[in-house]
């Protein structure tokens, strides 16, 4: 029991809806980082995983706050 062309179709028609036409050509390249990313962690490749480009990834995070001892 497979996919038929009408299910193909309507799954097709329910992504354009939920992500809108402008949006989905973003959406889909994102998609095939992500599956190039998934495959090159398989195969071990650790060098090829793309960092993300956000300006946050470089900042260090908050040292952890020590619990307090209120009884």
């Amino acid at each position: 029991m497979g996919f038929g062309i009408t299910h193909i179709i309507l799954l097709l028609i329910v992504v354009l809806v939920v992500f809108g036409a402008g949006r989905l050509p973003q959406v889909m390249g994102d998609l095939g980082k992500g599956v190039r990313n998934f495959k090159a962690g398989l195969n071990g490749e650790h060098g090829a995983v793309e960092k993300p480009d956000t300006d946050n990834a470089n900042k260090p995070l908050p040292p952890p706050s020590s619990p307090s001892s209120g009884a």
